[in-house]
C-alpha cells in the first residue's frame, strides 16, 4: 500500500497517542504545533486534511466549518426542531456534528456518529476547534477512542444529559444494517467523493439509508455526481439541489417527503441522470465489495448499455435534446452517439418523445399532465428512452427478414 500525505499525518498522531498512553501526559498542544503545518488551513480558519496525494481534502478549502453548516445542518435540520435525530456517516473531525449542535435549540440532540477511522478521531482531539460545540464532539470521541485503548488521558468536559452522541468506529456498510429503521431525522453522507469510496454510494448502500431515515427526514450531501443521484431515486427518493458553497456544482438533498425538496435539479442534471451512461448508479450486492471492484463493475454496465438502453454521456449528449448543434466536432459526436440510439433528427418526435416531461406544454402529443419533481421527471425521460430503445429493437430485428 502506498502512503499518501494523510497516512502520513495520522501514522503519527496515532503514534502520539501511544506515547501518551505509556507515560500518561497530555500534550496534545504540543503535537498540534508538531502537526499543524501537515493540516490544510481553510479559508474560513478551520482545519482539514488531504485525503490522498491526488489533492483531494476532506473538506473544500473555502471553509470547512462553513461548508458544515451552508451544506449539510442548514438545508435538513429544522432550526425550531424540539428533538433532533441525526446520522452522521463519515464523521471525520467532527465538523458536521459539531456544527449541528451549534445551531439547533432542540431541547432533546442524538446523533449516531460513524467513522471508519480511529486515528481520524484521534486528530480531531489535537486539531483546534472551529467552534464551541466541537468540544462536545471531542469528549464523545475520546470516550469511545478510550474504549478501544487508543487514549488513556482524559482531557473534555462530560456530554451535557440533552446531548447524545453515539460514536460507531467501523465499517459503515456494517453499521448502518443494525440501526433502527425510520429513526432519523436528518443523515449526513459526508463521505470522500463517489470515484474515492464508491462502496458508500451504491444502490445497497442508499436503500439501508432509506431505510433508517423518518418518512420526512432529509438526507444532505456536497456531491452532485450523477451515479449518486441515480441510486437515490432507484431506492425511492425525491431528489433536489442543495447549496452551492466551495465547490463548481450544487450538493444534493434527499427526501421521501417531497415537500422537503424546495429546489429540483438543473434541467442538464436531471437529463444525465435519466438518459446517460453517466447516470448508471454503483453497485454492491453484497454490502462487501471492496471499491476497485463496485467501479469495475459499473464500468461493465455502463459498457454494456451505452448506446443501447443509455445515451453515452460523452459530450454530454443528452443535453442536445430539442436543440441544435454545430458542425464541428462536438456536434458530430452529439449526432454519432444519438444515432446509435435511432435518433436521426435533435428535433425529431423521438427526441421531443423523451424529453416532454420537462417542458411546460405537451410538444410530442402524448397528452400527460406535466409532472412536477426531478424525481417524476427523471424516471418519466428514462421510461419514455427505454420505449424508443425497445421500438428501435423491433424494427431492426424485423428487417432481418
Amino acid at each position: 500500500m502506498v502512503l499518501t500525505p494523510r497516512d502520513d499525518v495520522l501514522r503519527a498522531v496515532r503514534s502520539y497517542f501511544e506515547s501518551e498512553r505509556q507515560d500518561g501526559r497530555n500534550r496534545r498542544t504540543e503535537v498540534w504545533r508538531s502537526l499543524s503545518d501537515s493540516f490544510i488551513r481553510t479559508a474560513d480558519g478551520s482545519y482539514t486534511l488531504e485525503s490522498d496525494s491526488g489533492g483531494e481534502a476532506m473538506h473544500t478549502r473555502s471553509g470547512a466549518i462553513t461548508e458544515s453548516f451552508e451544506k449539510f445542518v442548514r438545508p435538513s435540520i429544522p432550526p425550531d426542531a424540539e428533538e433532533i435525530r441525526v446520522l452522521d456517516l463519515c464523521s471525520g473531525l467532527g465538523y458536521n456534528t459539531a456544527a449541528l449542535l451549534e445551531f439547533t435549540s432542540a431541547g432533546e440532540v442524538t446523533v449516531d456518529m460513524v467513522e471508519v477511522s480511529p486515528e481520524t478521531m484521534a486528530a480531531a482531539l489535537i486539531v483546534p476547534s472551529p467552534v464551541k460545540s466541537h468540544e462536545l464532539v471531542r469528549a464523545a470521541y475520546e470516550d469511545r477512542l478510550m474504549d478501544m485503548g487508543i487514549v488513556s488521558v482524559r482531557a473534555s468536559p462530560p456530554l451535557p444529559p440533552e446531548v447524545t452522541l453515539r460514536v460507531h468506529c467501523g465499517d459503515a456498510r456494517e453499521t448502518l444494517q443494525k440501526l433502527e429503521a425510520e429513526y432519523y431525522d436528518a443523515v449526513f453522507l459526508d463521505a470522500f467523493s463517489p470515484g474515492v469510496s464508491p462502496e458508500l454510494y451504491t444502490v445497497e448502500f442508499l436503500s439501508q439509508i432509506a431505510r433508517v431515515i423518518k418518512p420526512d427526514g432529509v438526507l444532505a450531501t456536497y456531491t452532485s455526481a450523477a451515479p449518486l443521484r441515480s441510486a437515490l431515486i432507484d431506492v425511492g427518493f425525491h431528489i433536489g439541489a442543495g447549496p452551492v458553497f466551495g465547490r463548481k456544482s450544487a450538493g444534493t438533498l434527499a427526501s421521501m417527503d417531497p415537500s422537503k425538496i424546495k429546489e429540483p435539479l438543473d434541467w442538464r442534471d436531471e437529463r444525465m441522470v435519466a438518459l446517460s451512461d453517466a447516470g448508471v448508479p454503483y453497485r454492491d450486492p453484497t454490502l462487501s465489495s471492496d471499491g476497485e471492484t463496485i467501479i469495475e463493475r459499473r464500468r461493465l454496465e455502463r459498457m454494456v448499455i451505452r448506446g443501447v438502453t443509455r445515451i453515452s454521456s460523452a459530450v454530454k449528449t443528452p443535453i442536445y435534446l430539442g436543440g441544435s448543434v454545430e458542425g464541428d466536432r462536438i456536434g458530430r459526436r452529439v449526432r454519432r452517439n444519438l444515432e446509435r440510439m435511432g435518433i436521426s433528427d435533435l428535433k425529431g418526435g423521438e427526441a421531443l418523445y423523451i424529453i416532454c416531461p420537462q417542458l411546460d406544454e405537451c410538444v410530442c402529443g402524448c397528452g400527460e399532465e406535466r409532472v412536477t419533481t426531478s424525481r417524476e421527471r427523471i424516471l418519466s425521460m428514462r421510461r419514455r428512452l427505454l420505449e424508443v430503445a425497445s421500438f428501435r429493437g423491433m424494427i431492426q430485428e424485423n428487417s432481418i427478414w
